[in-house]
């Protein structure tokens, strides 16, 4: 489930007229070209509510679009299904005079279905990527879309990427006067007001001239530095069902009642496998890592982006039935197992990915969330499944859904909670290499490698290829290294926590460099960190680090006879705030034993500290690409 863009489209909608139409390019304050890509002339937006199952959303939208870095901006992508109607689209394009130089419309766009499944056959997506390649060139749209559901409104973003400045946009929402609507600005330094006239109310919002943003490195989320209006309704109608929810607790319990509620029936024949699987299990958390793997084998996950009709998901007898589902379906199909085996379980809508976000405690709406996953509360012991992967570990979340507020809905109402946070030595690639060194430069190498918490799947887009793809896959994953693989292989560990053992033995005939009889040895070419980003003056976010991890490399270099070095032993340490680095260099007759450690501490720093980060990773960056000279006796 996708909520974030299920009203993708909604983001661009707005007023039905702009006070100004000059779209030359020599008319956009200086100001705002600087560090631009693109320009937004003007974003108007209105939402009308005329009745709760009756809503209209109109948007004149205008951006100049200055050169490649900017193209993006004018992409347009509209979804649309029973619920919700395209109206209708047209628009302009001109050149960088203002002058008019093309028109588009609805025959313009492609329309397709969002998913080849027969769950999904009513959502379908309007896209449109003008074929304009001179710049710079504006394009002019206007867009009016109706929807039956008063369930979710789309925040307010006037601008939302770095690169991007803002000459003028407002939000008009206009509605009958007692339609209640719960709002929270972010970043916001522009106008509001609200009247009323008759029986209809009207809230506004304006704001202008906002200059591009550069991009900053190791910044926090949009939403921290850049301007949001939030809305939320306190009574909605969606298809057909009536309610109102004004805080989490009511909308929890509004989604266990009326969207979750009776969707949990299995047949009798799928009953009975769950009784028969979990008969010999004693403990719940055997139970219900017994129905879990039934799950796993019995289903597969199906990625579909649908449109505004996706807050439901499908009955637990129907993907019983297809073998197939989306993040909701599934789990509403695990829980619903788990019911038989006679085990409570939480449906939670949580915000995914690896870049961490929490549903917010301070304002209650529906499009806070993108993905569902379950919680399971044990006494002591409460454990978490993601349901759409086919291979995660009973209990393990991984990167994705870690560390962050989650909704919770029961019966009793919503409750917000905490997912697992992994820490930094959980998090963790730990690796010893043994590598042979001959007279002519070539290596002949082993290593084992060990992958856990948020750094579990770092190699996983390998373990159920064939061996043959393997070998083949597994030099991208070792980008400084150029060798021929001659034996590789995974294991998976369970307990007491997931990770990923990798063993790879390898020759590489160009390991070291040979010159005027030297041997020219990099010291490491398994872990190189080069991610060293840029410097930054006057820099204005915060620096933030999402993520904690632990790297540690042991390898052992045996020389080739007759070779020494006169590099002396030698021990490096780089001890900062946001993370601490070692290397390590040390003689034992005739091998050269390295090694190495670094550690990433994830938090919120001040701007002012983002020269420090750039430096220690920097510093990291020259000792890890170091080398010893090696000399014939």
């Amino acid at each position: 489930m996708n909520i974030k863009i299920i009203f993708l489209s909604l983001i661009l909608l707005g007023s039905k007229a702009f006070a100004q139409t000059n779209y030359a390019v020599s008319s956009i304050p200086k100001n705002l070209l600087i560090k631009a890509g693109a320009v937004v002339r003007a974003y108007d937006e209105e939402i009308r509510v005329n009745d709760l199952t009756d809503v209209v959303y109109h948007t004149k939208f205008a951006v100049t679009i200055l050169n490649e870095s900017g193209r993006s901006e004018g992409r347009m992508r509209f979804y649309y299904d029973k619920i919700s109607q395209i109206k209708s689209i047209k628009g302009s394009i001109y050149n960088e005079f203002g002058l008019p130089v093309g028109k588009f419309g609805e025959k313009n766009f492609q329309d397709q279905s969002i998913s080849d499944y027969s769950l999904y056959l009513d959502d379908r997506v309007k896209h449109y990527n003008p074929a304009v390649t001179t710049y710079p060139y504006t394009i002019e749209y206007e867009v009016e879309i109706k929807t039956k559901q008063s369930l979710f409104f789309p925040s307010w973003v006037p601008v939302n990427s770095t690169a991007v400045s803002l000459e003028k946009s407002s939000l008009k929402f206009i509605c009958p006067i007692d339609f209640k609507l719960r709002f929270k600005e972010y970043c916001f330094s522009g106008k509001h007001s609200e009247t009323t006239e008759g029986n209809t109310k009207m809230l506004s919002w304006e704001i202008n001239n906002i200059a591009a943003l550069r991009d900053e490195p190791y910044s926090p989320d949009y939403d921290k530095f850049l301007p949001m209006v939030k809305l939320a309704p306190e009574n909605f109608a969606y298809k057909g069902i009536k309610g109102s929810f004004s805080n989490w607790a009511e909308y929890g319990r509004w989604m266990s009642e009326t969207l979750l509620k009776g969707r949990d029936v299995l047949t009798e024949q799928t009953r009975q496998e769950i009784l028969e699987l979990i008969k010999n299990a004693v403990t719940p958390k055997e139970k219900a890592k017994l129905v879990y793997q039934y799950m796993q084998k019995k289903t597969r996950y199906i990625s579909v982006q649908i449109g505004i009709g996706g807050y439901q998901p499908f009955p637990a007898a129907e993907v019983d039935r297809l073998g197939y589902g989306d993040c909701k379906g599934l789990v509403n199909y695990t829980k619903a197992l788990l019911n038989v085996a006679g085990i409570e379980s939480y449906y939670c809508v949580v915000y995914a990915g690896s870049f961490r976000r929490n549903i917010e405690d301070s304002f209650t709406s529906l499009n806070q969330g993108n993905h569902v996953i379950l919680c399971l509360p044990f006494k002591s012991d409460t454990t978490w499944l993601e349901c759409t992967s086919q291979h995660s570990p009973f209990g393990f979340l991984g990167d994705f859904t870690d560390d962050r507020v989650v909704l919770a809905c029961t019966p009793e109402g919503g409750k917000l909670m905490r997912t697992p946070k992994m820490e930094t030595k959980e998090n963790a690639q730990i690796r010893t290499a043994e590598l042979t060194i001959s007279a002519q430069g070539a290596v002949t190498g082993k290593l084992t490698t060990q992958f856990s918490g948020a750094q579990y799947d770092n190699h996983d887009e390998l373990l159920n290829e064939p061996y043959e793809e393997q070998v083949k896959k597994i030099g991208d994953l070792y980008p400084k290294l150029t060798f021929q693989t001659t034996q590789l292989q995974y294991k998976k560990l369970e307990d007491p926590k997931p990770s990923t053992i990798e063993n790879l033995s390898f020759i590489s005939n160009d390991y070291c460099s040979l010159v005027d009889g030297k041997l020219l040895l990099p010291i490491n070419k398994l872990n190189v960190f080069d991610r060293v980003p840029k410097e930054v003056r006057n820099r204005l976010n915060a620096v933030y680090i999402n993520r904690s991890w632990y790297d540690e490399d042991l390898i052992t270099f045996n020389l080739p006879e007759n070779y020494n070095t006169t590099f002396p032993a030698e021990k490096r340490i780089v001890d900062k705030a946001f993370g601490k680095y070692t290397c390590d260099i040390s003689y034992s007759g005739n091998k050269i034993i390295y090694k190495r450690t670094l550690q990433l501490n994830d938090g919120t720093y001040p701007a002012e500290q983002y020269a420090d980060l750039v430096n220690f990773f920097q510093e990291i960056h020259e000792l890890d690409t170091g080398i010893i000279t090696l000399v014939r006796r």
